[in-house]
């Protein structure tokens, strides 16, 4: 199985900046995404810590419009499309099939629980089917601790078989090794991109086929993150796994959306990217600087993204 277009290495959730009136911050946005891109990590824009279920469909087709416009380059986005709704998911794939995104990353529909295997196929059937793109590169989403709903090896063979280039990857957000480990067992050689969902998982995932990450820290700490993709055959790189998940460790000791955002906007010096939508709330001062004094102790920074956020606003 071969796939005219792959995306692999490590990719960010990217957070999403808001005004004081709660509105995409569409300036900032392109300068974090922009300093993503410095530090060789791809944008995997409206995800889960991207508040993505927070934002509407016409906002989030606007904020993409608005890296297109920028000149932000689609073959490094792999877009989350994945709704409720039908109809929704198509609108958003056809969306970024259109703009030359390498891929997007399709959400389960999650709100009905006990959903069936037959009923998961036939969602992501309808979706392929009605986007009608050769183009069209889906990556399956799979995050139980959230969605409740979930994707199964039987799921992903029918679904290869049916659609052997449209479906071309998934992400496995169980925190499961296990659950991860299954899938790259089953499909990695097959061509099937699969990504854990923590760079937590990223030498086990790169030593058994995998074909990177794509994780919320990769926000903040992505330069590290892409070395050790690159050199997961070093002798080294143990070490550099664990000082990973040192860093993971010290921004998720609080919920991770806004302590990701607290971390922005204390090393862009920009107070407002502390800013979450409800019902998410802001870490309290006494979280934050806990957060930050954690980092410092480990020799932490964010080089350059000061700069890009300056230079943006």
């Amino acid at each position: 199985m071969k796939h005219a277009q792959r995306i692999r290495g490590v990719l960010s959730p990217v957070v999403t900046p808001f005004g004081k009136d709660l509105s995409p911050d569409p300036v900032r946005f392109i300068a974090h995404c922009r300093w993503l891109l410095t530090q060789n990590c791809g944008l995997a824009v409206f995800g889960t810590n991207s508040e993505a279920n927070s934002l509407s469909v016409n906002e989030r087709i606007a904020l993409l419009d608005s890296l297109l416009a920028a000149d932000v380059d689609p073959s490094r986005m792999m877009p989350g499309t994945g709704c409720c709704a039908l109809t929704d998911t198509v609108r958003l794939t056809e969306h970024a099939v259109k703009a030359g995104c390498a891929g997007v990353l399709m959400l389960p529909p999650f709100y009905y629980k006990d959903v069936s295997e037959e009923g998961l196929y036939r969602n992501f059937s309808e979706v392929v089917e009605r986007v009608g793109d050769a183009r069209l590169r889906i990556y399956l989403y799979h995050i139980p601790p959230v969605a409740v709903v979930g994707i199964t090896t039987g799921l992903v063979e029918r679904l290869l078989k049916k659609y052997p280039t449209a479906i071309a990857g998934m992400k496995d957000s169980s925190g499961d090794w296990n659950n991860t480990k299954t899938f790259l067992d089953a499909f990695a050689k097959s061509g099937f991109d699969i990504f854990p969902g923590s760079e937590s998982f990223l030498l086990a995932g790169m030593r058994n086929g995998g074909a990177g990450c794509i994780s919320a820290t990769a926000n903040v700490n992505p330069a590290a993150i892409d070395r050790l993709y690159r050199e997961w055959k070093k002798s080294d790189a143990d070490q550099q796994q664990e000082a990973l998940n040192v860093v993971r460790k010290t921004v998720g000791q609080y919920v991770m959306i806004p302590a990701l955002k607290a971390v922005v906007a204390h090393y862009s010096k920009d107070p407002q990217w502390a800013t979450v939508r409800p019902p998410l709330t802001e870490l309290t001062a006494v979280q934050a600087k806990n957060v930050i004094d954690g980092l410092r102790k480990l020799g932490f920074d964010m080089p350059g993204l000061e700069q890009a956020q300056a230079k943006a606003a």
